[in-house]
This record gives C-alpha cells, sequence and structure tokens, in this order.
C-alpha cells in the first residue's frame, strides 16, 4: 500500500467522522431560527429606536407616519446632553460610585462566603438564614433607619452614602459566593493547611483565583446595579454637583417640556458602558450562570 493510499483513506475516514457527527437537516431548525432572530429584533428596537432618535432633530422624532432613520442626521442632541445639566462630572460620579461599590462588594462578598461555607463557629446556620432573610425586605422599608444612620455619620449629600451601605452588605452576593466555595475542593485547602498556609492564605492564594469566573458574573450585576440606580441617589443626594447619571438624567424631562433629542442621546451614553461591560464580559457571565448550579 503506497503513501497515497494512506493518505486517501486517512481523508475519508476524518470525512466520514466528521459527517457522523453532523446533525441532520430540520426544517423546523430553520423556523426556529427565523422565530429567534425576529424575537431578539424585537427586543432590540426600543434600544435602536432611541440610538437613531438620538442623531434625529425634534421635528423627526415626531413625525407622522414615524420613521426609523434619521433623515436629517445631527449631532446636536449629543453637544446638548454634554453640556447640559453638568452631564459630564455625573458621569464620573457614576463611575467612581459603581466601580468602587463593585470591587469592595466582591471582596466582601468573597470573605463572607468563605466564613459561612468553611469557618465552625456557633449560630453559623442560623445567622446566615437570617442573613438570607433580609433580601425578602423591601429597600423602600430599610430606606428611613437607613436615612438616619447616614445623617449621624454626617455623610448625607455625598457619595459614601452611596457606596458604603451597597458595598458593605450584599446578601445575594455572599449567598451566590458560598455555593461556589463550597464546590471547591476541601482536599486542597487541607493540603495547603499541611504545608503551613494560614486561613488568609488558603483564601487569598486558593479560594479567589478559583472564584474569578463567579466573581466576573456577580461584579457585572453589582456594577449594572450601581450604574442604573435612581431611588438611593434620589434619597441622598441634594447637590447636583454630586448627582449621579440617572438623576441627570431626569433632569431632560420637565413638567411641561422635555428635551427628547437630549434625553436620548443622554440615555445613549449612559448605556454605552453597560453594553462594552457586557460584550466583554458575556462568556463569564453564561459560565458563571451555568456553573451556579453545579458544585465542580
Amino acid at each position: 500500500m503506497t503513501a497515497t493510499d494512506l493518505s486517501i483513506r486517512a481523508v475519508s475516514a476524518i470525512d466520514e467522522g466528521t459527517g457522523a457527527n453532523r446533525r441532520p437537516f430540520r426544517p423546523s431548525m430553520i423556523v426556529l431560527h427565523v422565530l429567534l432572530i425576529f424575537f431578539g429584533l424585537l427586543m432590540a428596537m426600543p434600544f435602536i429606536w432611541m440610538l437613531l432618535s438620538s442623531f434625529k432633530p425634534l421635528e423627526e422624532i415626531f413625525k407622522v407616519p414615524p420613521a426609523l432613520f434619521p433623515e436629517n442626521w445631527t449631532s446636536e442632541n449629543y453637544v446638548a446632553a454634554v453640556e447640559g445639566a453638568n452631564f459630564l462630572q455625573g458621569f464620573g460620579n457614576s463611575v467612581l460610585v459603581s466601580i468602587t461599590v463593585t470591587v469592595v462588594s466582591l471582596l466582601t462578598c468573597c470573605m463572607a462566603a468563605y466564613a459561612f461555607a468553611r469557618l465552625r463557629f456557633p449560630g453559623r446556620e442560623f445567622l446566615f438564614l437570617v442573613f438570607l432573610a433580609t433580601m425578602m425586605v423591601p429597600q423602600q422599608l430599610t430606606i428611613i433607619p437607613l436615612y438616619v444612620i447616614m445623617g449621624q455619620l454626617r455623610l448625607v449629600d455625598t457619595l459614601w452614602a452611596l457606596i458604603l451601605p451597597a458595598a458593605l452588605f450584599n446578601a445575594f452576593g455572599v449567598f451566590l459566593m458560598r455555593q461556589y466555595v463550597r464546590g471547591i475542593p476541601l482536599e486542597l485547602e487541607e493540603a495547603a493547611a499541611i504545608d503551613g498556609a494560614g486561613r488568609i492564605r488558603i483564601f487569598a492564594t486558593i479560594v479567589l483565583p478559583l472564584l474569578r469566573t463567579p466573581m466576573v458574573a456577580l461584579g457585572i450585576f453589582i456594577f449594572l446595579g450601581q450604574w442604573n440606580s435612581f431611588f438611593y441617589p434620589l434619597i441622598f443626594l441634594n447637590t447636583e454637583s454630586n448627582y449621579t447619571l440617572p438623576l441627570l438624567v431626569n433632569q431632560f424631562k420637565g413638567a411641561y417640556s422635555s428635551d427628547w433629542g437630549a434625553l436620548m442621546a443622554a440615555v445613549t451614553i449612559a448605556a454605552a458602558p453597560l453594553l462594552v461591560a457586557f460584550v466583554l464580559a458575556q462568556r463569564q457571565i453564561v459560565e458563571g450562570i451555568a456553573l451556579s448550579g453545579s458544585k465542580t
């Protein structure tokens, strides 16, 4: 048998194996994909309309019948959004609050999750149940005592009033990370303990690296929640220089008239970081959610 014959047989075997792994063509798959594309575009339509409307003059936004694409493209709405209502400083305030809360909250959630999952102390399970029970309390019921505490600490009308409560207490984050910590093999920590590593070193060198994927997913959720938060800034902030983006965007909508073009541009700018964060971390988000029910 020549080398040419061997090559032909090898290629044929590869082709046969590839064909065996292929799914048979079914017309129902075309219908399914068409439906998925249709509903995907339907869900994205509000964002597409907002994006295109941000480039329209005011008269085209209320044109009847409405047109999806602007006839006269303009960037004046973005100029009005950036120059009006102290928008750039509000953008910076939102970035500062969201990033600070995300970083500190991830650290505190992982530390608390490790304590609840690995440390043995009296009343651990009861304390964890009480901790989870706080998730059932609406934030509207806790805002008054929280406001009193912030007032006594003289943090009202400062960004610290938004950062400290959200960064130091996150029951959902602790619950989520505890599930992952329980899935880490205990043998890894026991081996490190035999080598002389303490709790802090085990947590920093073994547990935290293994929690990277769920930390990215949880971090995105925390960042989204803080970036879009409107209720707490509305209660705690009084000075316009301390406003975050949701409060400043709300100022484009008045009681008797609204600058809809600038409003569309402001909302588009505010949504841009969220889209970038999701695109960059979508794989980790999907993996984090997919692994949340496993203990591997």
